[in-house]
Order: structure tokens, then sequence, then C-alpha cells
């Protein structure tokens, strides 16, 4: 598995791999964060934990570039926790297993957490660089951002020094990111009163997984499948059908990922069985043959499972049903004058119904204040019409494009000096910490770019390998030719 810091550039390859080496599943960060500090020691460079559980190293300027603009190089601690359905991995306790697989490094049965470790990783090597040119520096790493951006939200006035921020979360090279969209997390719950289950009826289990899940900001356009929003066309038709009644619904674990997987559990008369069966495979069919070229390893099934003492009640079961029948899932809008380009979206993410409650968990972003309210209120009409309480939290502006931003153009002259080619501008739908760091430092010229990555938040996380070492060379490049004040 360490062949990876073999790789070129070793100076960031070794830095990720002793990363992955680290358990960081967001909101379990307590382990990278005395790692990083530890780092910051040994690498000579002044490190704190601040108060809201940030990582942040300041290091001088060499020699006669003292008057040179601060930079801030900016990423996030922690990954996603995605493993596959047969894995045991256990992201709190486990090191990640990365591999080379051609020209990509991947981990085996877990997201790689490339991002954001590559990151990282680069911050960590100019840390320790003590041959670079350069002006002042610093480094925040950031807590816990995959899960509501907390360290960026808590970040404190006054910390940062710098005047440049350069964000190393973005996942094509080649592509400078000087805007992303805001989000939002909608989270409807209704308790209730569970049911007596009739005895004499039977019990069975419906699992959908297999499907090809993604990030929701850099993959909600894909078309791909949404394990709760295809399994309530089942769920429904099976009550419509087969008198069938909801006892427990779980799909996705994480607002920011497209639910690969739900399970729910449905009881049902005897007699009906082998329909039930009939109809899972059905819409096994149906399903294959409406994500033909999406989705390539969908897998639907039924399995007979003990019989549960409670349900959920009809008139509930039906209203939730319904509600997440309509609740809205994917693009709501293009930018117009980007139409290549989301706008604004909606991901729904997370199911937990049983025992009395139940929970909807949706990630809603947008380019457009007015437009991510607009989704609020949607969706909120929605779960109101069926009782739902319906809760907002972790709201985050966006980031403002500033095609005039001189980092930017230092950048793109720097790239094309390097590479023969021009860079790309772009906005993304992803969104960065940016806006929020912003919102504390408008003062700040900030600019986001990064190597390859593909599919992040899904186990099909990876790295193209021969996009690295530019990105360094990139990196280098600017910090030595970052203007005076």
């Amino acid at each position: 598995m360490n062949e990876i810091t073999k790789l070129n550039p070793t100076c960031i390859w070794k830095n990720f791999y002793a990363l992955t080496q680290v358990p960081r599943p967001s909101g379990h960060v307590e382990k990278v964060q005395q790692f990083l500090l530890d780092f910051g020691k040994q690498a000579g460079v002044e490190a704190f934990l601040d108060p809201a559980g940030n990582i942040v190293y300041r290091k001088p300027a060499s020699a006669g570039m003292e008057q040179r603009k601060g930079v801030i190089l900016q990423a996030h601690m922690d990954m996603v926790p995605q493993r596959d359905t047969e894995s045991t991995h256990n992201f709190e306790t486990d090191p990640i297993r990365p591999w080379i697989d051609g020209g990509w490094v991947k981990a085996k049965g877990t997201t790689l957490g490339a991002d954001n470790g590559i990151g990282v990783a680069a911050i960590m090597a100019v840390m320790e660089d003590k041959t670079l040119k350069h002006g002042p520096i610093e480094a925040l790493i950031t807590r816990d951002e995959e899960t509501g951006m907390f360290g960026a939200n808590e970040l404190p006035e006054g910390e940062l020094q710098g005047d440049i921020l350069l964000n190393l979360d973005s996942e094509h090279w080649g592509k400078f990111v000087i805007g992303s969209a805001g989000g939002i997390d909608i989270t409807a719950t209704m308790d209730y009163q569970e049911a007596d289950t009739d005895m004499d009826d039977v019990a069975v289990l419906v699992t959908l997984k297999g499907l090809r899940s993604g990030h929701s900001g850099l993959e909600i356009n894909e078309g791909r499948a949404n394990a709760n929003k295809q399994m309530v066309r089942i769920v429904r038709e099976a009550i419509e059908e087969l008198d069938a009644r909801l006892v427990s619904w779980y799909g996705g674990n994480v607002r920011n990922v497209i639910p690969y997987k739900a399970e729910v559990v449905l009881t049902l008369p005897k007699e009906n069985v082998k329909a039930m069966e009939e109809l899972v495979s059905d819409w096994l069919d149906d399903l294959n043959a409406q994500f033909k070229g999406i989705e390539n390893g969908i897998k639907l099934n039924v399995e007979r499972v003990e019989t549960p003492a409670k349900q959920v009640p009809v008139e509930i079961q039906d209203n939730l049903v319904n509600a997440i029948y309509a609740c809205h899932d994917g693009v709501v809008r293009m930018i117009p004058s980007y139409p290549d380009v989301v706008e604004t979206s909606s991901n729904l993410a997370i199911v937990d119904i049983e025992g009395g409650h139940a929970s909807i968990k949706i990630l809603a972003r947008s380019s457009r204040e007015d437009m991510k309210d607009y989704v609020v209120k949607m969706l909120e009409s929605c779960f109101n019409m069926v009782g739902m309480k319906v809760e907002t939290s972790g709201s985050y502006g966006g980031w403002d494009p500033n095609p005039e931003s001189p980092i930017l153009h230092l950048l793109l002259k720097e790239y094309k000096s390097l590479f023969g080619r021009e860079g790309i501008i772009q906005v993304d739908h992803a969104g960065l910490e940016c806006s929020v760091i912003l919102e504390k430092y408008p003062h700040l010229d900030v600019v986001s770019f990064g190597p390859t990555m593909k599919s992040p938040h899904t186990t099909s996380e990876r790295a193209l390998i021969e996009t690295v070492a530019p990105f360094w060379e990139l990196l280098k490049k600017t910090l030595e030719n970052i203007p005076t004040k």
C-alpha cells in the first residue's frame, strides 16, 4: 500500500499516505488534529489548534521576501466516510488502504480521502520544505468541512493575517474556481405512535443498492439514481397493490452524497409474498432500463425477515410515502447565463423511519440566495402538508466570482508559462469554504485549484497521478512570484 510514497512528487505523496493512516471521518477529527499539530512542530513552523478546532500553521518569509503579500493555504482535514456494502472498515479506527490502479490512486473498499487530503498534503509539503522561495505563509486546515463547514463557520475573526487565500479543494486540474454555490441543510421530522402489526402478516426486507452515488455538488446533474427516490416508487406500489405496510426505512447516510443504498421493511399478507417478489423483479428490470448507461450495478432484492410487533400506522405511512415521492431531488435550475453550470439543486440524502420517529434530511444548493430560499420554501411546503416539522441549519452563502482577481491572473500567467496552454476559469456548484471565510475576511483575494479527482464522496473516489506533479509545480511557482504589498 505504501507504494504511493514513491510517486512524483514524493513530498506530497508521502504526506498523503501518512494522512491515510490516520482516521479522520467528519465528526471524529481528534486524531488527525493531533497528527497535524505534531507534524507542524517537526517541520519547525508555528502550529496551533484554534478555538474552532482548525489547525493553523505560520511559516516566515524566505530571506529577502518579507515584503511580499501574505498567502493563506487552505484545505480541510476531514473526509467523507463511505464504504462498500461488503466492507467491515471502521473509519474511526482503521487506516485507509490506498493502492495504484494504472494512472490513478484509489482505496480498497472505501472513499480515498483525496478530498481534501491531497490539499492538506500539499500544505504539509510547503511547511517542511526549506528550499522554497516565498513570502509570509499561513495555512488554515479546517475541521468538519464535509458535514457543515463547522471549522470555517466558527473561524475566529482576526486570526488570519494574509492577503491572498489559495483554496486547495478543487478537483479539476487546469481549472481555476472563482465562485461557488451556497447551501443549506433542511430537516423534516415527525413523531408518531406505532401501530400493532397483524401477526398473521409476514415481513420482508427490500434492499436497493449498488448505485453509483456521487458528490451532490459535482455530480447532481448527471442523472444518477437516488436510492430513496427509486425506493419510494417500489414502496408505494407495494402499498397500493399488495396491501403492504411500512415498518422502517433507512436510506443514505451523508447529506452531500447522492444515496447509493436504501433498505425498507414491509409487512404484507402471506399470500402476497410471491407477488412482492415478482414486483421487485419487475422493478429491477425497469430501473436497469431507465438508467441504462448511467447505472451499471443496480441490485434490488427482497427477503423474508422476522415479523416485528409494531409498524407505522396507515395514515402516517401514506403521508410519509407521499412526501418522499413529492420531494424534489436533483437540478432545479441551470445558471441562465452559463447553461452548462448548475445554479440550484436539492439532494434527498437521508430517510430514517423507525420506532415512532421519522427524519428526512436534504442538502439544497444555489449560487443565488433568492433561489436557495425558494428551494427551502418549496420543500418546507411539501413536508408541512403532511404534518412534518421542518428546520434549517448550516446555511452558507455563495462565493461571488471576481474575474478581475489579481491572484487569478497570476495563476493563469504561471500556468501558461509552465505548461503552454490557457487555464480555464470556472464557477462550481459544489460549496467551498471560500464563501464562509470571505464573510469574515472580505479583503482576501481568493482562488481555488487542485489536481484532478473523480467521484469524491464515493467508494470510486480516485486521484489522477499525472496531475499532482504539475499542481505542485504551479503552487511553488506562484508562491515564488507573489507580488509585494
